[in-house]
């Protein structure tokens, strides 16, 4: 992988590790998870620490996903994120990609293997990276632990505004992407909206 900023340190969360399938644990025994392409692609790791690197909190703590988006199966695995917060998730062998604003769940038709082997070969189209590519052509830089908060949010169509784009600490932007889910969840498409600004 390219662009690494962050490297996790060995796996501390025995318990959740336990619970991985083998290719996982063998790709998180030689680097407990990965902030790459610039923060284009976080892979979590098996830790305590930092807070916003814990695969087993995503997965089965307070904020889970599968206790926030209704599409999502306790069995899921959040084991990755775009520079956005949308997730990739393992539902057996498959990986899965959950669009964190509308709950969304689609079947990339990949296992974990070529998951990888695809963002290798085509990180900008694999990964959605447009967004994290304006903000650097801007001057814009993600520190490891940040996603991109996007404004007006994607599933907005806003002829009038171009979107905002800034740094927020990763689990501060999760939170806002579930609330807004959990507002826009039973709306009919095409329905107009009217909120305050948020991050």
């Amino acid at each position: 992988m390219k662009g690494i900023i962050f490297q996790g340190r060995p796996v501390a969360d025995a318990q959740t590790f336990a619970l991985l399938p083998a290719y996982l644990q063998d790709f998180l025994r030689a680097q407990n998870g990965v902030v790459a392409y610039f923060g284009g692609l976080h892979i979590r790791g098996c830790c305590q620490t930092p807070a916003w690197h814990n695969l087993g909190a995503a997965w089965n703590g307070e904020q889970a996903f599968w206790k926030l988006y209704r599409r999502v199966q306790p069995t899921d695995i959040p084991f990755a994120q775009d520079c956005v917060g949308n997730q990739f998730l393992l539902r057996g062998d498959a990986v899965l990609f959950l669009d964190t604003e509308t709950g969304e769940v689609a079947d990339l038709e990949v296992d974990f293997k070529h998951f990888l082997f695809g963002i290798e070969k085509f990180p900008l189209d694999a990964l959605g990276m447009e967004p994290l590519r304006t903000f650097q052509h801007q001057g814009g830089v993600l520190a490891p632990g940040q996603l991109l908060s996007v404004y007006p949010p994607v599933c907005i169509q806003s002829a009038t505004q171009e979107p905002t784009l800034k740094p927020l600490p990763g689990l501060e932007r999760l939170a806002y992407l579930a609330a807004f889910y959990a507002q826009i969840k039973d709306l009919p498409d095409g329905q107009r909206l009217q909120f305050a600004p948020k991050a």
